[in-house]
């Protein structure tokens, strides 16, 4: 079911689906609500599943001016105040990742449980010629898949394509940019999910684990940044095993060892 709420001069088009505690989902740039089709029904079994589509992004019209990850985050501490009224899980992929991470690092009271897929903090951690598809114009054949779904539901028409491709380009070149200290401010528990053929290198997960206080980590073999699409049941397996389960207490803990559970060697 999906219905409009204005929340901060945004006229947010969400959907819902489920019931019990609520989940947010956060689709990727250039993506809409399509792109979690695999993920929804086994979500929303379990939970009250809530995904907003921002700015420019599926139904929701865009606003004047440039696009950023910060913005965009202000957005979701809107919708998430005005429509789920109080903290929620959230699940984020790709650029929905990193509007996560701001979230639960500005507003730590709003997020309880957080997942990140694909994502990165700061734009040194793209895989090298990741700048070539940066540069690519809006009507070339890679992004025409992403062209034809927002061309069927956006309301501002296929002639705002190229604006809203352009917008979506130039954050991509400059954002994000996510200080180890605003990533120490994440204190809710968190899981990292990345392919082993992403879009941001192996070394840049394991510097976003790192920094992230209570973070947890998954790398998927075979995989690229489209891992929810390509291993929709390992990803749906993963997700709600962390999101339902307490953390298991481990036998040999080293980086989450305290000082009861340090071993004299």
């Amino acid at each position: 079911m999906g219905e409009y709420v204005d929340v901060g001069g945004v006229h947010t088009w969400y959907e819902t689906s489920g019931h019990g505690e609520p989940l947010v989902l956060l689709h990727g740039g250039l993506e809409a609500n399509g792109s979690w089709a695999a993920q929804i029904p086994a979500f929303a079994a379990h939970f009250g599943v809530f995904a907003p589509e921002r700015r420019g992004h599926g139904h929701t019209p865009d606003v004047e001016g440039p696009l950023s990850y910060d913005v965009m985050a202000r957005d979701m501490i809107g919708f998430i105040e005005a429509v789920v009224g109080g903290s929620a899980r959230l699940v984020g992929w790709s650029d929905g990742g990193i509007v996560g991470l701001l979230v639960a690092s500005s507003r730590p009271d709003l997020v309880r449980q957080l997942v990140a897929i694909g994502t990165n903090f700061d734009v040194s951690g793209y895989v090298p010629g990741f700048d070539q598809i940066i540069d690519l114009p809006s009507d070339s054949p890679e992004f025409a898949p992403f062209r034809a779904a927002y061309e069927a539901v956006s309301p501002d028409g296929p002639e705002h394509w190229p604006i809203m491709f352009s917008k979506t380009m130039d954050m991509w070149r400059k954002e994000p940019h996510i200080s180890a200290e605003e990533l120490g401010r994440v204190c809710t528990r968190t899981l990292l999910i990345v392919g082993d053929d992403d879009l941001c290198t192996l070394e840049h997960t394991d510097a976003l684990y790192r920094a992230i206080p209570d973070a947890e980590l998954a790398v998927i073999p075979g995989t690229s940044h489209l891992a929810p699409m390509e291993k929709p049941d390992l990803i749906n397996l993963l997700v709600l095993d962390f999101l339902r389960h307490e953390p298991v207490q481990t036998l040999m803990p080293v980086r989450r060892a305290t000082q009861d559970t340090r071993q004299v060697r």
